[in-house]
């Protein structure tokens, strides 16, 4: 399933979810096994910039920002993806001259912009890896479940318009572990967007958080008074299409595909076809550019969006915990 059903998110639906919750058992069980692992500690800063629930939070903006500072500061960051709904299994160093989205994802391919990326479900496996090619400190993008690797900071990473949905495990709900048990294990976290479902409530009352906002690039502005296709297939599509409208841009359609969508060449030909008959330009998100085919790359316009810490001490916060944490 790639695309969140609406009963995870919408109260007149419980009925859906709970028909489902026996299978919740799988989850749980899932979980305890992974809990009585004994991750590795690899003796350098491991930072984990994960979620509790499936589907797009922006964790890996996140994780891009925070290495970005760790680079500023002088260190050398690797990053540790799963590599999901690649074909590669890792650990492997991602070459974006070589491999691409449908070998190692499409968010490992983000990654490789700012610093070294590799992949591998055995976290532990990649860091041995990325530290003998001269990785003083890593990042993970999710993982927050994963224990094959210990790490030294636990952020969690929360979309504050969806926050925990209707608060249940998969399949039932979108979270991958009870959030109780999750925000136990993390030592911060941080809310991107407004906090529509009021999750601060939901967090330990001594965690610390903070707040950001994904907002677009200044580029947007070649968007304006053009007629415009939007099309995205990440977590959340309506997310782009809103930042489009909240931009002043009102796209004539919006073409929500599958999260991680493999663009395909009959994909291409469809969007340059809707582009034509309408006269129209289209849009679509960084994530989304890694996975066009080449003849749809030169039809389409890319919307890069920032982190913008509303506490710009925030990161530093986070960063000197890191950094100060014996390992």
């Amino acid at each position: 399933m790639m695309r969140a059903p609406d009963f995870w998110s919408d109260p007149d639906k419980r009925w859906k979810s709970r028909l489902l919750q026996p299978l919740t058992r799988v989850t749980t069980t899932v979980n305890a096994r992974k809990g009585r692992r004994t991750p590795w500690n690899c003796g350098i800063p491991v930072l984990c910039c994960g979620n509790l629930s499936v589907g797009g939070t922006g964790k890996t903006i996140v994780a891009q920002d925070l290495a970005r500072r760790l680079q500023e500061r002088g260190l050398t960051p690797h990053f540790l993806s799963r590599g999901y709904r690649g074909r590669e299994r890792g650990p492997l160093r991602v070459d974006p001259m070589v491999h691409t989205a449908r070998d190692v994802g499409d968010e490992p391919l983000l990654l490789t912009r700012i610093a070294p990326t590799w992949i591998g479900a055995d976290r532990a496996e990649t860091a041995r890896h990325a530290i003998a090619e001269g990785a003083n400190c890593l990042v993970m993008d999710d993982g927050l479940q994963n224990r094959t690797l210990h790490q030294t900071y636990r952020l969690l990473v929360i979309d504050g318009p969806t926050g925990f949905g209707n608060g249940q495990l998969l399949p039932a709900g979108p979270l991958r572990e009870p959030v109780e048990t999750g925000t136990a294990r993390v030592q911060g976290a941080v809310i991107l967007g407004p906090d529509e479902t009021t999750i601060s409530r939901h967090l330990p009352p001594l965690l610390w958080r903070t707040n950001a906002t994904l907002d677009p690039d200044v580029s947007i502005r070649r968007l304006t008074g053009k007629r415009v296709i939007a099309f995205a297939g990440i977590g959340r599509p309506d997310k782009f299409f809103a930042t489009l409208r909240d931009s002043g841009i009102t796209p004539v359609r919006c073409l929500a595909f599958p999260d991680h969508h493999a663009y395909t060449a009959r994909d291409a030909t469809r969007l340059i076809a809707l582009a034509v008959s309408g006269d129209a330009v289209l849009a679509t998100t960084d994530k989304d550019a890694v996975k066009l085919p080449e003849t749809l790359r030169p039809h389409v316009h890319i919307v890069p969006v920032a982190l913008h810490w509303r506490d710009r001490s925030a990161p530093d916060h986070i960063l000197n915990i890191l950094l100060s944490t014996p390992v």
